[in-house]
């Protein structure tokens, strides 16, 4: 870290700048507002990010515009507010008078037992913030989709924000937009922090080399992007975690880079970050994208992270792989780039070195000729982990397939190329079915799927060979995909 050191975290809070210089490293925003504070508003449900309960807002500045955003405040840490603007539900209403969102949850009776009620008032708050523009059922969906009502009373809650959230933002966070992004510019200073000493700290660093020298001095620390997986750790795992190292202000971490072949995403950008650039490789990727998650999964959790953490379920290192994307590494001064595929080498353990981190991705966009396919399949459709998740690019001369690369995650350890499949499809004619079931039969020798509590071994060999066969008959335009959801999907927003 350099000499110039910041000793506390800074966020904006009710118009005001908040210093802190001592806090638990593990300390989640959530507990710090209801233990500290005393502000109870926002509820604790599930505590593992699932339940939309805890829900608060951050403003941030992206590329130089004022963005607020969705959070789940129970995996948050406190040391990530640094920098950020925190907007609760009991900031809502002013001097007597309802925020518009909560006007319209009252006039729509859309609360029942009410304790989702804040989380859900906080999310159509961040929509509400978006300003104009088209609002379709479907779009509100999405943005509740982390905001699970036990009570079933969606339909009033979908008609409050529809009635709410279709106008421009008129309210006073809307009228101080100028002086909050002026102190939230002035709270981006280049200087690293850390609060905490050599034991125990939450460390916050401005820059690669900053970040790598640190990690070197403490490789027992933990590298924390936007904590969806290490908050768990913490709340679900009780990890007596005491060295913290967040990614979140890194310069140009989150940097994401659209060249002619392929796209450079920073390890430290998230999924809402990267959603587009991601969707114009192929529409297949943009719907994995959109049910990862929720939208307050997707705006703290990062790609780096998705790869990072090793997880064999995880739902975009199949469709990388299939892709051919690389992974950056770096330790100290040193660094190095290997296949994707190659960096998953069992169960939550990769190819990494001691403080050594993922600083980037690389994956390739569609050449002429190649078709990319990609399914989830989970119980629940939203915010849910897979159980299968499946990947599948061709690459055809003609009708011959002449390239092949499939992946799985949740089929193994570790997301994982389906090589016998592959190759018994090099040399078919997609438009001969018969030629297709090699394939699907070689699918038993690639996989030997677990049993757990998302899904039997029986079911997921099932649904892997279901599925590739599903992508080549797409592939082969026997079908158009106008059976999938995505589709139901898009006829319902053109009937609204």
């Amino acid at each position: 870290m350099t000499e110039n050191l910041r000793k506390a975290i800074r966020f904006l809070r009710r118009g005001e700048v908040i210093s802190l210089d001592a806090f638990c490293p593990r300390r989640t925003v959530l507990d710090w507002l209801r233990e500290d504070m005393r502000l109870t508003g926002t509820k604790e449900g599930c505590a593992e990010g699932d339940c939309g309960a805890c829900t608060a807002v951050v403003g941030l500045l992206k590329g130089g515009r004022l963005v607020y955003e969705p959070v789940n405040t129970c995996i948050m840490l406190l040391g990530q507010l640094d920098g950020a603007e925190l907007i609760t539900v009991d900031d809502l209403a002013h001097e007597g008078a309802l925020h518009p969102v909560q006007a319209a949850m009252v006039a729509h009776h859309s609360s029942q037992c009410g304790f989702c009620t804040p989380g859900i008032v906080m999310s159509l708050f961040a929509l509400y913030q978006e300003g104009a523009r088209p609002m379709t059922r479907a779009a509100v969906c999405d943005a509740l989709a982390g905001n699970l009502c036990r009570c079933t009373g969606y339909r009033p809650i979908i008609d409050a924000a529809l009635d709410a959230c279709a106008g421009e933002a008129a309210d006073r966070f809307m009228a101080a937009r100028a002086a909050t992004h002026a102190t939230l510019a002035a709270l981006a200073t280049p200087e690293d922090a850390m609060v905490g000493d050599d034991d125990s700290f939450f460390a916050i660093p401005r820059s690669a080399d900053a970040l790598a020298k640190l990690y070197l001095a403490h490789p027992d620390a933990t590298v924390l992007a936007g904590a969806t997986d290490v908050g768990l750790w913490l709340t679900k795992g009780l990890h007596d975690i005491r060295k913290f190292i967040w990614l979140g202000r890194v310069e140009g971490f989150n940097a994401i880079e659209n060249g002619p072949d392929d796209i450079r995403i920073g390890a430290g950008a998230t999924h809402s970050d990267a959603y587009c650039r991601l969707a114009s490789i192929d529409r297949d990727l943009g719907e994995v994208m959109r049910r990862f998650g929720s939208v307050q999964v997707r705006a703290s959790g990062t790609v780096g992270g998705n790869i990072a953490n090793g997880s064999p379920i995880g739902d975009l290192a199949p469709c990388f792989i299939v892709l051919g994307a690389t992974v950056e590494l770096r330790r100290g001064a040193a660094a190095r780039t290997l296949p994707l595929e190659d960096f998953f080498l069992a169960y939550r353990s990769q190819d990494r070195q001691p403080s050594e981190f993922v600083s980037a991705l690389n994956v390739p966009k569609l050449a002429e000729g190649q078709y990319f396919r990609a399914f989830k399949v989970s119980k629940r459709f939203d915010e849910d982990i897979s159980a299968v998740m499946g990947a599948v690019r061709l690459t055809l001369d003609g009708a011959t397939i002449t390239g092949a690369r499939i992946a799985f995650g949740g089929m193994a350890g570790t997301p994982k190329r389906a090589r016998q499949a592959e190759a018994a499809l090099i040399g078919a004619s997609i438009a001969h079915v018969p030629g297709w079931s090699a394939a699907l039969a070689a699918l038993a020798g690639d996989f030997q799927p677990m049993t757990d509590q998302r899904a039997t071994a029986s079911y997921r060999s099932t649904v892997a060979r279901n599925l590739l066969a599903k992508a080549l008959i797409e592939i082969a335009g026997i079908s158009s995909g106008e059976t999938r959801l995505i589709a139901h999907r898009e006829r319902m927003e053109a009937a609204e």
